[in-house]
């Protein structure tokens, strides 16, 4: 079990697949890079429901913030490298700085303002490596509601009916409770 966030950066540094995917992400040297969203939260309710295989990830997504350079055939370029180097990974690769346009929303200001706005709090979770190759974890709603297997909207999407919609939609359609029964999916209500 997890129970804080240094346990969690230890289950990451005993994770020779996990530090495999850091390593490689850091060979393209992408400005304020992280791996986060289901890399981190899969990990963790794995590990909060005893798990012993992994759950297979549709995707492993690798953001950073790139401002002079959104253009979305750059991100292609990086997936491609990351493919040569691991080709049975599903890389996903993202530069925040032109997100927020997909998304509309305003714009963000780094990688860990963007996570901050993933839909979740348990998937506003990343993971990066710093200069001497120690794991960096940001959590900007913090690690317990992914320790405590809770699915609740981070703050964007209970501002108004159609973020909250955004939110129930993609709750339903991800269908985490089939994976990892013991989640509680928390709802929104409208007024």
């Amino acid at each position: 079990m997890i129970h804080s966030e240094q346990e969690l950066i230890r289950l990451v540094q005993s994770d020779d697949w996990m530090l495999d995917i850091l390593h490689v992400a850091k060979t393209l040297q992408l400005p304020d890079w992280w791996v986060c969203a289901g890399f981190v939260r899969s990990k963790i309710w794995d590990v909060q429901h005893g798990f012993i295989e992994r759950t297979p990830l549709p995707d492993v997504d690798v953001v950073y913030f790139d401002p002079g350079n959104p253009d979305e055939a750059v991100e292609k370029e990086h997936e491609s490298k990351l493919f040569s180097i691991r080709p049975n990974v599903p890389w996903s690769v993202k530069n925040e700085a032109r997100m927020h346009k997909m998304n509309q929303m305003p714009p963000f200001v780094s990688s860990v303002d963007a996570i901050s706005n993933f839909t979740e709090t348990a998937t506003a979770l990343g993971l990066t490596l710093d200069e001497h190759d120690r794991i960096v974890l940001t959590a900007p709603h913090g690690i317990q509601d992914a320790i405590d297997l809770i699915v609740k909207p981070t703050p964007y999407y209970i501002t108004t009916p159609e973020r909250a919609q955004i939110y129930e939609n993609r709750v339903r359609n991800k269908n985490w409770n089939t994976i990892w029964p013991n989640l509680t999916i928390v709802h929104i209500r409208e007024n």
